[in-house]
């Protein structure tokens, strides 16, 4: 019983029968011969591997008859050798990963130091259909093996085994010629016998003549069958430069320091966009697109070291169709010696990643577009593995929770940041996507490690594995705070809008009526009230109405300036007539009465009427409003400031903000938070700055700035 590591059968059923096979080619325990060592060194260059062997499978151990990159070892026992594997197969055997495969976990030479990861073996096929070894290919690193890659191997394992057949019709040759000699001499033996004893044995030439001629056709037939030897070497040496002409692999070889051109396959003639008028031309002469570039620097670098070059992903600018393109590929420079070890040519070996490079490149362009999307939209983007919980996240990600970047977050971190009300439902939106296939959507309210609160929304799509087992939720999250908060102020604006444009409406309504009903009674004394009434009630409809229109031609982008110079202060002393006339608070103008501003008078007018309203409204006792002109460097500040009962420091930052409704000591003022807004937007507009100055109990003063040019 022979030694099985492989827990199957390795022993085919007609092993008997191609034992005996395998012995008529008298090649086991046989020295190495060079033609055999060529084909496993060129193996191992063309699939760029550390080992290729010739093995020849016996009844208990496994023959090399040819060795490159195994030291010096001559054969291996058939139960631990992955050739025994592949010559139950008429198809290349191959095993990308050892260390994947079921039935070579117990192989010494997978889990043992050796470390074989990658294998693959074509069958050595006699002439009758016989398996009787392989040359394979060995690397102690995983790899992928296309179609292409078994055809060349196959390719290559037929040409191995036409030696095989040459050799060992050489030999049956020889062993003829051995006998024939052989005979020869016994003849020439007999003949002097004969001579001597010639009158003896006279009766005995006839028979003598008969061995003679018998032993010329055995020369004849010597003769003939190394002339056939000569065409089968012949056939053989043609098919090998068939095979490598229409090799899927570019294939070259250039000679002499001139580096001439002596051989290029269909392949690399193509990757050169050249035809075979190149050949014989040197390599400088017929790529002279080469100059400059570092290749031709290396050719000669190699044929001078005779050391072996591999290039990876080079970056190559070639001459195709009369335009400079720019190609990529890995490759290897092979010097080849003479018996005196001197370089004589150099083998190219190259295959063209190009389209692997571009699209490579065109995914890292799609990455970066992604990222800059990712950054501008300020979306976290995140991977949540499903089996265990833990999530892969971007910085901006973490971000929009209040985590650092260095912060631990997964499933279990989320549900704790998470506003308790809203887990269950985000599980539950979870579930539905995972079971139905479909997109993630879900808003949810978290608490940051400062107690802030923030809304986020989420989305994604589940990823399945090829059993339909959902794995993972890739999506983004993004920070919605400020929108929800807009949504809450819109949805007050309306509630307000409605309000504050509901009570003078129906106060107009109502002094309308009566007035309707004392239409008759023209000296009534309620008439002049009533239209004072709705004047003041149409005043208000007007003022809210102009900063609602204000409102969307700002949102829109069609608030139009028209700019022109004038005074400052005459445009403060003819605004506000109806604060002057009603008599409650005088308006004082105190700084630079003579600075000048380009602007949209109208415009900067809007802003003054704003600032000296909410001093009335706001500052109700103050009976002095200061209107103060600066003028500064480059630019001119005015300030309207009142002594009411100022502004607490905490709301100050968001006066300017839309919707924004002052609320002084629980008194709720009319009006609808725009003023201020729209009054900010003018003056940005103009490239000016605004703001307000306040202390509790000392009044305020708001400002604005517009620049001289």
């Amino acid at each position: 019983m022979i030694e099985n590591t492989f827990g199957i059968n390795i022993v085919p059923e007609n092993d008997k029968e191609r034992l005996e096979v395998l012995k008529r080619y008298k090649i086991t325990n046989t020295p190495s011969e060079d033609s055999f060592d060529g084909i496993a060194r060129l193996a191992t260059q063309i699939f760029n591997v550390p080992i290729s062997l010739l093995s020849l499978v016996d009844a208990e151990s496994v023959f090399f008859k040819a060795n490159i990159g195994m030291g010096t070892a001559k054969e291996a026992n058939r139960g631990k050798s992955l050739c025994a594997l592949a010559i139950l197969d008429h198809e290349v055997t191959v095993f990308e990963d050892a260390l994947k495969e079921p039935c070579l976990m117990s192989n010494p030479n997978v889990m043992g130091d050796f470390g074989l990861r990658f294998y693959a073996g074509a069958p050595l096929i006699t002439h009758d259909g016989f398996l009787i070894g392989t040359l394979c290919i060995i690397d102690k690193k995983a790899r992928e093996f296309s179609p292409s890659d078994r055809k060349i191997l196959e390719g290559l394992a037929a040409t191995a085994m036409e030696q095989i057949e040459l050799r060992r019709s050489s030999l049956d040759t020889i062993d003829e010629l051995q006998k024939a000699n052989l005979l020869l001499t016994n003849t020439e033996l007999d003949l002097k016998a004969a001579i001597e004893e010639l009158a003896a044995i006279n009766e005995e030439m006839e028979a003598t003549n008969e061995e003679l001629h018998t032993a010329n056709e055995n020369v004849s037939k010597s003769y003939d069958l190394t002339v056939t030897l000569n065409k089968n070497l012949q056939t053989s040496e043609l098919r090998l430069k068939s095979f490598i002409s229409k090799a899927p692999i570019a294939f070259g070889i250039l000679t002499g320091e001139n580096l001439t051109i002596e051989v290029a396959n269909d392949m690399i003639l193509k990757v050169w966009g050249k035809d075979k008028t190149v050949l014989g031309k040197p390599i400088e002469e017929a790529l002279p697109e080469l100059k400059g570039q570092p290749y031709i620097p290396i050719l000669q670098n190699v044929f001078k070291t005779g050391i072996t070059y591999i290039g990876d992903t080079a970056h190559v600018k070639l001459d195709l169709e009369g335009d400079i393109k720019d190609s990529y590929f890995d490759f290897i420079y092979e010097p080849l010696k003479n018996d005196e070890g001197n370089t004589i040519a150099i083998i190219v070996i190259a295959n063209e990643v190009t389209d692997r490079i571009i699209k490579k490149q065109e995914l890292e362009i799609l990455n970066r577009q992604m990222e800059i999307a990712l950054h501008a939209g300020q979306l976290g983007s995140y991977n949540l593995n499903l089996s265990t919980g833990k999530i892969n996240s971007s910085e901006q990600c973490k971000a929009n929770y209040g985590l650092e970047h260095d912060s631990k977050f997964d499933f279990d971190d989320l549900m704790k940041i998470i506003v308790p009300e809203y887990r269950d439902a985000l599980k539950e939106k979870i579930n539905q996507s995972i079971e139905n296939g479909t997109a993630l959507h879900a808003e949810y309210l978290v608490k940051w490690p400062d107690e802030s609160l923030h809304w986020i929304n989420a989305a994604g799509l589940p990823n399945y594995d090829e059993n339909g087992n959902a794995t993972h939720i890739i999506g983004v999250t993004v920070d919605i705070t400020k929108r929800k908060n807009y949504e809450t102020q819109k949805d007050d604006f309306l509630s307000i809008a409605s309000h504050e444009l509901k009570t003078p409406i129906t106060s107009l309504k109502a002094s309308i009526q009566l007035l309707n009903r004392l239409k008759d009674k023209p000296t009534h004394e309620m008439i002049p009230k009533l239209i004072d009434q709705s004047a003041k009630s149409l005043d208000k409809l007007s003022t809210l109405v102009d900063e609602l229109l204000n409102l969307n031609r700002l949102s829109g982008g069609n608030l139009e300036l028209t700019k022109e110079v004038f005074t400052v202060s005459e445009m403060l002393n003819a605004c506000c007539d109806d604060i002057r006339i009603a008599g409650k608070h005088r308006l004082v103008l105190k700084g630079d009465l003579e600075a000048t501003i380009f602007a949209d008078l109208q415009r900067i007018d809007q802003v003054v009427v704003n600032f000296v309203n909410n001093a009335v409204k706001y500052a109700p006792l103050s009976e002095e409003i200061h209107l103060i002109i600066e003028k500064m460097e480059d630019r001119v500040k005015v300030s309207v400031k009142d002594f009411g009962e100022g502004i607490d420091h905490n709301i100050q930052p968001f006066l300017f903000d839309r919707y924004f409704r002052a609320n002084h000591n629980g008194k709720k003022y009319s009006g609808l938070g725009l003023g201020l807004y729209i009054s900010s937007e003018i003056i940005k507009r103009h490239g000016g700055e605004i703001g307000v100055q306040s202390a509790v109990g000392e009044g305020s003063s708001f400002w604005f700035t517009i620049p001289l040019n």
